[in-house]
Parts: structure tokens; sequence; C-alpha cells
């Protein structure tokens, strides 16, 4: 896939080598503003160090540029208009305010915007606020990270496993989020499995063994930021079907056989292969676009 050069991203030539290995070989990639990249691809294909070397984290041979800058070179100044969100947490032994305000800080952001992203999405910044980072759980450290790498203007959103450690709740704010952005930002989403972020993106962009093997553009037939009501009729009780459903929200509206609840659009291939699970306790699924009133269409 070519891109003019005013690409917001361009990689050429990029080799990068660890004990003689090349991890990865010869990438050549540009990415434009509103573009929404699956960067998908198994353990071991290079994706997390494809990151790095656009972070500024390693040396590589090639060409790395974002906004014209090289984030080697120039790292503060190209990192101040980069969001990023790391699949492993680091290990911040830094109170949560202290973190917020120093993250603000590198980027000339308002922390208080920050502490709004993360409310929004269930994270109460002021219990925490002498928390120690570390301390928190996973699912709080990634509520944390997404506030401090959405709440900010940046012109690239780097993500990796972005909603891996979310509630569909939080979940759903995420693609909120993101909707907003969608056409002033370049994204950048890892993750193992393109069924995970396939809903998120125009353009998929997979590697295997260092190298790029597929780079294509995709339809955008969901709206980040819409919302599916659902009806899940059931042919008998079973706890273990209804703790799953309570766990994305569901309520029951005739004993345990009938529940009704909210998944996000971008959300329903990870909820219908949740309720494949349990294919043979279904006596219906329906599914409808929320716009006010419960609209639906039977999928099952």
């Amino acid at each position: 896939m070519t891109a003019g050069q005013g690409a917001m991203v361009r990689l050429a030539g990029v080799v990068k080598r660890f004990r003689g290995h090349d991890v990865l070989k010869g990438i050549d990639m540009n990415i434009e503003r509103g573009q929404r990249i699956a960067l998908v691809g198994s353990n071991g294909a290079g994706k997390t160090t494809l990151i790095r070397c656009l972070l500024g984290e390693y040396h590589c041979t090639g060409q790395v540029l974002i906004g014209g800058l090289n984030p080697r070179q120039r790292r503060q100044q190209v990192l101040s208009r980069i969001g990023f969100v790391p699949q492993l947490p680091p290990p911040l032994r830094m109170p949560v305010g202290q973190l917020v305000a120093f993250a603000a800080s590198l980027c000339n952001a308002d922390p208080a915007r920050m502490i709004e992203v993360a409310t929004e999405l269930g994270f109460d910044s002021q219990r925490f606020h002498h928390q120690p980072f570390v301390k928190l759980s996973g699912g709080q450290k990634q509520k944390l990270l997404i506030a401090i790498a959405l709440g900010r203007d940046s012109d690239l959103l780097i993500m990796d496993e972005p909603a891996a450690n979310l509630d569909p709740a939080a979940r759903h704010i995420l693609f909120q989020l993101l909707a907003y952005k969608q056409d002033d930002t370049a994204m950048l989403i890892s993750s193992h499995r393109l069924d995970e972020v396939a809903s998120l993106v125009n353009r998929v962009v997979e590697m295997d063994q260092g190298h790029i093997v597929l780079d294509d553009e995709v339809a955008e037939l969901v709206d980040m930021a819409s919302r599916l009501h659902c009806r899940v009729t059931l042919v008998s009780e079973e706890q273990a079907f209804a703790h799953a459903l309570g766990e994305w929200g569901f309520q029951p509206v005739q004993e345990l056989l009938v529940w009704e609840g909210v998944v996000a659009g971008p959300d329903r291939l990870r909820f219908l292969g949740m309720i494949s699970r349990y294919a043979g306790l279904l006596a219906g699924l329906q599914m409808g676009e929320l716009k006010g009133a419960s609209n639906y269409e039977d999928v099952a």
C-alpha cells in the first residue's frame, strides 16, 4: 500500500536485529491520518518490535519518520504527539495522582482531562490518588493508561491489546472515545486476533516472521460508537450462562430464561463468540441497533 510524502508515519526498509537474528526484515509501510490499522500476527511476528521502533526505543536501520521526524533523534518531540497504551503495564511505583500530573506535563496536556476520561471508563482517580500504580488491579491499570493516552491531543495512537483487561461497559466507552478521534488521528491497534479488533479498523496489516504478509483496506461497516439492544431467550436455566450474561451487564426480565442488555457495536463478534459456547441452551437471540427504541432483528 502506498502513500504520499505527507504520511503521518513512514517506514522504509526498516530492519531490526537482535544477536545476529533479524526480527524485522525490511518493513515498508505508510500510515495516513484517519487510518485505523489492525496490526495482527502471532507471537514472534515482530509486532511489538515494530511498535518500539516507532516509539524510538530501539535503534534500527532504514527510515522511521513520524510527522517527518525521527523518533529516535527527536524522541521527546515525537512522543509528545503520540498516545500509547502498552499491552503490559509498566511496574511503576509512582502514585496515581503523581503519574497523571507527570504524564500531562510531558505533552503539555490538562491532567483534568485525563482524570475525566478515567472516570468515564469507570476508574475513580481521586479514590486512588495516593495509591501506587503498581498496586492497582489489571483492569484499573488498563483504564488509567487508556485515560492518559486518550485524555490529550495526539496525531498518532498506538495501542497494544487495548481492551484486553476491560469489562464490556468500559470497552464501550473506549470505542466511543476512539470514535471521537477517528477523523483526525492515525491509529495502530496491535492484537493477536483480528476478530478482536476487526470492527474498529479500516485497514489490516498482518506480520509473520518479521515481514508484512498482508496490507489491505477493509470496509467500515460498524460505527464505533454504536450500541445493540439484545434479548437472549433460553430453553432452560443454566447458572454458568447466567453468570456469563451478568458479566456483560445483562439483566433477567423473566426469571432466568429471558435476559436483556446492551452490547457495543464493535463487540458484537466477541459477544456472539461467548453466546456460541452455550448454543444448545438458546431458544432465541434478538439484536437491534439502539436508537432510543428497542428495535430487534432475529439472529437465532
